[in-house]
C-alpha cells in the first residue's frame, strides 16, 4: 500500500488506528528515544513494577489527558488516555513533560535580585515574606496577571486583587476572551462552544483545528473516527464519511492539508467572508427573530459575492459552492478563529452565520455553555477579567508599584514585544511564578519557581472550543521538587496573614469545593476526576450588533507592502514552555537552517518583490525589524508573508535560544473599532533583501 493521502491524513489527524498501522511515527519514536537518552541529566530508571496515573498535562494548552506511567516512584512515560472525554491521543507538547520534569533549564530555587542587578538563590520563607512586604506596600497599586484561563489560580489570584483593592487583574490574550467579548456585544450570556461531534459539514474559518485551536486532540479524535482507517475483506476501502471539513485561512496548514477543501483567505479578512456568506444565505431566504435583523440585511447586502471575493482574495465559485453545501447540510457548523489576534468582530460574524443557519444550541451546532462557576469570596467572574486589556494595561503610563505573573509570558508573547519589554522594566517590582527562566522572569525581581502539571494539584475547565462543559483536576504524580511550590498556596497563605479572607486556607480545599459544584460522587483528589456536561445556557436577548460589526469589519488597506499571516506549530512549545528539547528534531530545514528561520511566499508574491528562494530578507513594521530566509511556498495566499510563530526566544534554554526570530516584534496592535479591543490580524510587513 502507498503512502496516499488518506493514510497522511491518519497520521495529521492523530487517528490512534492510522498511527498503529504505518511504520513512520514508530521509526520517529525510536529516534526520540535514542537522542534524547543522551542527555546526561534524564535519569535512569530503577527497575521495578509499573504503576499508573491518570492526570491532565498544563503545559499544553488544548487539554490533553494522560496516563503516566511510573517505576519506583519516578515518572518515566506519557501514555494516551483514550477513555477521557478529552483524550484520543497525545501532542507534541504533552508528551514531552515527562522529560521537562528533569530539564536543567528548570526554575527550581527562588531568586531575588539585588542592589546589583543580579540574582540570588534564597530560601522560601525569605521569598514569601519579601512578597509580603512588597504587596502589603503596593496596596491597591499591584496587578496581576495570569496564563492560565483553565484554571482556579486564575480565581484565586482575581479574589485577592479584588482584596487588596486593585482592578488590575489580567489574562493573556486569547481567542477566549474575544469570544467572550463577542458573546456580550450581542446579548448572549453564555460561553461560545462548538460541538464539533455532532456537526456534519464543519467550515473552520482561521480556526487551525486540528493543529492549535480550541480542544485539538478532541478535534482530531473526531475527525479521524468520521473517517474509516480499515479495509473490507473484499479489498476496497471502506467509506462514508460522516463529518466534511473544509479550512479557510491564509496558509495551508496541516488543516488544510486534511480537509476536503482549501479556501485561501487573505489574514484579517476572514469577518468579511462570514458577512459574505451570511449575504448569500438571506439571499437563499434564511432569516432570524432578532430586532435588528433587516438592518444587518441590509449590511450584509454590500458584501456580495464579487465584492467578498475581491476583499478576502478567496474564488467567488468557491465561496458560492461552500455555501451551498453548508445549506445543504444537515448540521452545519461555522468556526472562525485566528492564529494571532483577530478580535471581536470576525467571531460576532460568525455567530450571525451559525444563526442564519439556525444551529444555536443544535446538535453539531455552536451551543452556548453556562458561564464558569467560582467558588472564592469576592473572586470577579472570567467575563469580567476578560473585560481588561492587557495591551492597553502596558501602554499606560502610570504603572503599578508592583505586578505579579503567573504563568506568562508577555514579554516574548505580546505584539510590539520589545515595547512590552520595556513597559515591564518600568514597574519598580515584578515577581513572577514561572517553571522556566523565559524572557519575562528574566526582568523580574523576584522568581517564584512553580511546579510542573505533573509535580501539583491543579485543575482545567471547559477550554475554549468545546462543545460541553468539562472539569477536570489533575493530582501530583511521584515526588515533587522541594523547592517549587503551587501559586495558590503560596498567594492563599500571604492573604491569611495580611488579614485577606478568602474563605480558604488551601487550594486542595478549593478544588474539593469547585468539583461538588459538577455533583459527582467520591474523593476528587483522588486521581482522574472528570466530569462532563450537556447543560446548555439561554441565548438571552440575540441580537445582531450591525452597528457594531459595520465598523469592525470595515475593509482596510494592509499596514505595509505585504499581508501578515501568523501561524503557529504544535511542536514549538507555546510562549512559556519554549521548544521541548526532543522536539528540536522535528524541524526541518525549510523551517529553520542555522539560526533563520523562513517566511513562506509563493512563487508570484515573491518575484513581483524581486525575491528568489533561499533569500535572506528583513522584515520590517514600525520600528520592529526580523530576519528570514524566504521558501517559496505555494500553500500561501498572494501578497502575504507567512511568519511561524514560537522561534526566536532569547532566553530559556539552549534547545530554544537563538533560532529564528520573534514574529510578535514586527506585530503591532490596533484598536478593534466599537469593540474596545486590541487586535493584530490585519498587520503588515515591508520586507526587501538583507
Amino acid at each position: 500500500m502507498g503512502f496516499d493521502r488518506r493514510a497522511f491524513l491518519k497520521i495529521a489527524a492523530g487517528a490512534s488506528a492510522g498511527i498503529m498501522v504505518t511504520p513512520v511515527p514508530w521509526k520517529l519514536l525510536d529516534d526520540v528515544s535514542i537522542w534524547s537518552q543522551n542527555w546526561s541529566w534524564i535519569p535512569v530508571p530503577a527497575r521495578g513494577a509499573s504503576t499508573y496515573a491518570e492526570v491532565f498535562s498544563k503545559m499544553d494548552p488544548f487539554g490533553v489527558p494522560m496516563k503516566i506511567r511510573k517505576v519506583g516512584g519516578l515518572p518515566v512515560r506519557v501514555l494516551p488516555l483514550p477513555e477521557h472525554p478529552l483524550g484520543g491521543g497525545l501532542s507534541p507538547l504533552s508528551i514531552a513533560e515527562v522529560q521537562m520534569l528533569y530539564s536543567p533549564g528548570r526554575l527550581r530555587r527562588p531568586l531575588l535580585r539585588g542592589a546589583d542587578g543580579k540574582l540570588t538563590e534564597i530560601s522560601w520563607p525569605q521569598a514569601s515574606k519579601k512578597l509580603q512586604d512588597e504587596l502589603k506596600n503596593a496596596g491597591g497599586k499591584a496587578a496581576f496577571i495570569s496564563g492560565d484561563e483553565t484554571s482556579s489560580v486564575t480565581e484565586v489570584l482575581s479574589a485577592f486583587a479584588n482584596a487588596l483593592g486593585s482592578e488590575d487583574m489580567y489574562l493573556m490574550p486569547s481567542e477566549a476572551q474575544s469570544a467572550a467579548k463577542a458573546a456580550e456585544l450581542m446579548g448572549i450570556d453564555a460561553r461560545l462552544g462548538y460541538d464539533i461531534e455532532q456537526s456534519d459539514h464543519l467550515l473552520a474559518v482561521g480556526a487551525n483545528i486540528l493543529e492549535n485551536w480550541g480542544t485539538v486532540l478532541r478535534n482530531r479524535r473526531v475527525f479521524a473516527n468520521s473517517r474509516p482507517h480499515s479495509f473490507r475483506k473484499d479489498g476496497g476501502e471502506e467509506t462514508g464519511d460522516s463529518l466534511s471539513l473544509v479550512y479557510a485561512g491564509p496558509v495551508q496548514n496541516n488543516t488544510a492539508a486534511v480537509a476536503g477543501a482549501w479556501l485561501p483567505v487573505y489574514p484579517g479578512t476572514e469577518g468579511i467572508l462570514a458577512l459574505g456568506m451570511a449575504n448569500m444565505l438571506i439571499e437563499a431566504g434564511k432569516t432570524v427573530a432578532a430586532r435588528d435583523f433587516e438592518e444587518f440585511k441590509a449590511l450584509a447586502s454590500a458584501y456580495t459575492p464579487e465584492k467578498t471575493a475581491e476583499l478576502t482574495g478567496v474564488d467567488g465559485k468557491k465561496l458560492e459552492a461552500e455555501v451551498a453545501r453548508l445549506l445543504t447540510a444537515q448540521k452545519p457548523l461555522l468556526i472562525v478563529g485566528s492564529s494571532a489576534g483577530g478580535g471581536a468582530g470576525p467571531i460576532m460574524a460568525g455567530v450571525a452565520v451559525n444563526a442564519l443557519l439556525g444551529n444555536i444550541n443544535k446538535p453539531g451546532g455552536l451551543v452556548l455553555l453556562p458561564k464558569a462557576a467560582k467558588v472564592l469570596k469576592g473572586a470577579s467572574d472570567l467575563a469580567e477579567i476578560y473585560r481588561n486589556d492587557l495591551i492597553k494595561f502596558f501602554e499606560r503610563e502610570e504603572k503599578p508599584a508592583l505586578l505579579l505573573i503567573h504563568e506568562a509570558n508577555p514579554a516574548f508573547a505580546l505584539p510590539n514585544a520589545q515595547a512590552c519589554a520595556a513597559a515591564l522594566k518600568a514597574v519598580p517590582f515584578k515577581v513572577c511564578f514561572s517553571t522556566f527562566m523565559d524572557e519575562t522572569a528574566a526582568l523580574c525581581d523576584l522568581i517564584l519557581p512553580l511546579g510542573m502539571g505533573l509535580e501539583r494539584l491543579d485543575d482545567v475547565e471547559t477550554p475554549y472550543g468545546s462543545g460541553k462543559i468539562g472539569y477536570c483536576i489533575s493530582t501530583a504524580v511521584g515526588r515533587p521538587d522541594a523547592g517549587v511550590l503551587n501559586t495558590a498556596n503560596v498567594i492563599l497563605n500571604i492573604a491569611r496573614r495580611l488579614g485577606k479572607d478568602l474563605g480558604f486556607e488551601l487550594y486542595a480545599d478549593i478544588l474539593k469545593a469547585k468539583a461538588g459544584l459538577y455533583g459527582k460522587g467520591g474523593d476528587p483528589l483522588a486521581g482522574g476526576f472528570a466530569v462532563e456536561s450537556a447543560e446548555r445556557a439561554e441565548a438571552g436577548a440575540f441580537s445582531f450588533r450591525p452597528e457594531v460589526l459595520g465598523k469592525a469589519l470595515a475593509p482596510d488597506e494592509a499596514r505595509g507592502k505585504l499581508r501578515l499571516a501568523v501561524y503557529g506549530r504544535a511542536s514549538l512549545g507555546t510562549d512559556k514552555t519554549g521548544i521541548p528539547p526532543y522536539n528540536n528534531k522535528t524541524l526541518r530545514a525549510d523551517e529553520l537552517a542555522g539560526s533563520l528561520m523562513s517566511v513562506l511566499l509563493n512563487r508570484a508574491t515573491a518575484a513581483r518583490n524581486n525575491l528568489a528562494d533561499g533569500d535572506k530578507v528583513s522584515l520590517e513594521s514600525g520600528g520592529g525589524k526580523i530576519v528570514a530566509r524566504v521558501r517559496v511556498f505555494e500553500g500561501i495566499i498572494n501578497d502575504t508573508a507567512g511568519v511561524c510563530r514560537g522561534f526566536g526566544h532569547t532566553a530559556l534554554d539552549e534547545f530554544s535560544r537563538d533560532k529564528g526570530a520573534n514574529v510578535m516584534e514586527v506585530v503591532r496592535p490596533v484598536p478593534e473599532p466599537e469593540t474596545g479591543l486590541n487586535f493584530w490580524a490585519k498587520a503588515g510587513v515591508d520586507i526587501k533583501k538583507a
